[in-house]
This record gives structure tokens, C-alpha cells and sequence, in this order.
């Protein structure tokens, strides 16, 4: 008598006799799990699934979403490459060994939904047609339910909104994102790091302006958020500043147009990261609505040189981290990280890896504050000497 297999049947063969017993049905258990070099990639092989289109209905916690745009880069382009690049270096993060020991948590064994909605499909031919894509596309997972969403969920503090957090692509992404999160919000507490302002007058310092989209590019979209109202003005930190300006007159800019608390990259060596993060948090309080960007560039090249328009003298990743970790207990509805360029990348994925491990930790953050368990308790008062 013959007995087949699938091995057996799929290799067009066939066996006469064969021992089909415990440690075979082991075997083909064994087949059904993800490795960290296998499987089509996502973030931190996350279930994807396609969020943008009309008919998902599923509710979500978080989403991640790519925004593969770089048309409104001022030097070095390949950021439409970065949500690639980024989820290709989370390949080692996985379900199964997601425990994340500074946090305390996690992620992925909290009970919620938490999914790689892909990417927008923005077109790299029509800058104004693609901002257009972009925000319709961040709406469409914004407006998607929570599990559990009701009117008692929301009094009680609940999540009435997925949070979303977007692999970039250059900076300029975040307009029509805090477009999107204005519409339900109201202005948003940014918190900022970078090494550039990226509140740039366009009509003071760049020229080329040759139509009203043209104004708009990685260096200036702030800008144009706060006059459109996105902003939460003397409520937002910029964080690892250390760019050249073209005067004065930008930091006037930036404070009174915008209304960014800054904080240069030196100052670490000051009054070090537990600094930063108080005077971030100070501004930035515990109950308004908060998004975090994070430019890449924010590290020091040497560190992550796969980005647009690099700056020496960043931060460290284990000072950003840090200050991530300080971060935790307020009210995250969106994040992103950005300027991830990976044709300037080593062969390492130096700068994608970075990226990745950095989104981890603020999943992390956000799935603690979904749980009801982040906001840090009162520090000890030491006894005087």
C-alpha cells in the first residue's frame, strides 16, 4: 500500500512506507511561524492588511503606514524608499520575543489590534496631487473605529481614534498629516526632533518659488500648519536643533509665527537628557493632544547617515531613546520618523535599523498609555544631606 505526503506529493514522488508519527506532525507545526530573514516583509512582521481601501471596516489600535514621497526634498532624495528601508530593519522584531524590558510591556500581547496598513500610493510626478493623497489616505485610517469605541470609552478617556504611526518619506508628510489629526483634535502639541527647524519662511529665505505647492517642501511645512491652524502654539518643542540659518530673523520666525520652544542640540551636554525631557514635558503638559516627529537627522551621522540632509554634532540613538522613555505617559495620538534615505545607507542598514528600533519603543509608549498604565508616578523626594 502506499502512503503520500504533502513533502512526498509536491516533490511528485511517492513512498511505500513511512513513519508518520509524533515527530512528524512536530514537523509540520514547525512550518507554520516567521523567522526573522523570512516571510514578505512588514513592520515587525505585522499582520497587513489594506486599510485604504473603502471596504476594511476593521477596528484598530494602531496602524503603521508608509508614505513613500520625497518630492519635496531640498538635497539628497530617496526617502520615498525609507517605509522600505524601515521595515526591512524591524525584521528581527517579532510577536514571540517582543518584550520590551525598559518599557515593561509587551506590545503584541496586550490584546490589541495592531497592523501594517501599508503604504499610501503617492505619486512622485504632482507634488499638489500628492498631499492630496496623503491626507485622504491618513483620514481613511484616522477615521477607522477602536475596538470597543463608544461615547463611554471617549468620556472616560478612551481612544475614539486609531493611532497612526507613518514610516517617512521626507518631512514635509506632516502637513497633511496634522491636516488630518486638526479635523478631529484641534491644533496638536508637536514635539519635534531634528537638526533643522523646518518652520522656515518660504517667502524670506528659499527662492524657486514658482507656484503655491512649490512653497511648501521638507523645510517650511511647518510653517504653513501653524497659519493653517495645526499647531498648538507655545505648546510644541523643536529637539536637537543645530542648523545653519539665513539669519536672525528665522528664530523670530519661529517663535512668534510657529511658537516652538527650542532646544539646541548642544544643550545635552549642559543639562543631559533628564533636562530635555522636563523642559519638553513643562511645555508640553500631560493632557494636550500630542504628536511626535522624528527627522532622522535628529542622530548624528555617524550614527544614522542615511538621511537628506545630514548635520554632525546629533544626538546619540541611546540619547534619543532616553528621551523617548521620558516621553512616556503623554498623550501620543500620531508619531512619525522620517528623511530615512536608504540608497545613502551602509550595507549594514545602519540608519533603517535605528529607525526601526525607535518606532518600537514608541509602540511601546503608546500601547502603555492605551492600557492606562504610563503616566510615570511622583518622583521620591531624596532627603537633604
Amino acid at each position: 500500500m502506499k502512503v503520500y505526503t504533502p513533502l512526498l506529493l509536491a516533490l511528485g514522488q511517492t513512498a511505500y512506507t513511512l513513519n508518520v508519527g509524533p515527530d512528524y506532525h512536530h514537523a509540520i507545526e514547525d512550518l507554520d511561524k516567521d523567522l526573522p530573514f523570512s516571510q514578505p516583509v512588514t513592520f515587525a512582521h505585522l499582520e497587513w492588511q489594506r486599510c485604504l481601501a473603502s471596504t476594511h471596516t476593521t477596528p484598530l489600535d494602531i496602524a503603521i503606514l508608509g508614505f513613500p514621497y520625497d518630492t519635496s526634498a531640498s538635497y539628497r532624495p530617496g526617502a520615498r524608499f525609507g517605509p522600505r528601508g524601515i521595515r526591512a530593519g524591524s525584521s528581527r522584531e517579532k510577536k514571540g520575543r517582543s518584550y520590551n524590558t525598559v518599557y515593561g510591556v509587551d506590545p503584541f500581547e496586550e490584546d490589541l489590534t495592531i497592523v501594517d496598513c501599508g503604504d499610501i500610493p503617492v505619486t512622485p510626478f504632482d507634488a499638489a496631487h500628492a498631499f492630496k493623497q496623503m491626507e485622504q489616505g491618513y483620514r481613511q485610517v484616522l477615521h477607522h473605529g477602536t475596538p470597543g469605541n463608544s461615547t463611554k470609552q471617549a468620556e472616560a478617556g478612551g481612544w475614539t481614534h486609531p493611532r497612526i504611526i507613518s514610516l517617512g518619506g521626507d518631512h514635509s508628510i506632516v502637513l497633511p498629516i496634522l491636516r488630518s489629526l486638526k479635523a478631529v483634535y484641534g491644533p496638536i502639541s508637536v514635539i519635534h526632533l531634528d537638526s533643522h527647524l523646518d518652520t522656515w519662511d518660504p517667502y524670506e529665505g528659499y527662492t524657486g518659488i514658482a507656484s503655491e505647492q512649490s512653497a511648501i517642501t521638507h523645510g517650511t511645512f511647518f510653517w504653513h500648519a501653524a497659519r493653517e491652524g495645526c499647531i498648538n502654539k507655545g505648546a510644541s518643542v523643536h529637539g536637537g536643533l543645530r542648523t545653519k540659518l539665513f539669519g536672525p530673523k528665522d528664530y523670530e520666525i519661529d517663535e512668534t509665527v510657529v511658537g516652538f520652544h527650542r532646544i539646541e542640540a548642544h544643550e545635552i551636554d549642559v543639562i543631559g537628557v533628564e533636562g530635555i525631557i522636563k523642559r519638553t514635558v513643562d511645555v508640553v503638559g500631560y493632557e494636550n493632544p500630542v504628536y511626535l516627529s522624528i527627522d532622522i537627522d535628529v542622530l548624528d551621522p555617524s550614527i544614522a547617515p542615511a538621511t537628506g540632509t545630514p548635520e554632525s554634532g546629533g544626538w546619540t540613538t541611546r540619547e534619543l531613546k532616553r528621551y523617548i522613555k521620558g516621553l512616556e505617559g503623554l498623550n501620543l495620538v500620531g508619531a512619525d520618523v522620517v528623511e530615512v534615505s536608504p540608497p545613502y545607507d551602509s550595507a549594514a542598514e545602519t540608519t533603517s535599523v535605528a529607525a526601526a528600533d525607535l518606532i518600537i519603543d514608541i509602540l511601546a509608549a503608546m500601547v502603555k498609555n492605551k492600557k492606562g498604565i504610563s503616566k510615570p508616578a511622583a518622583a521620591p523626594v531624596k532627603d537633604e544631606l
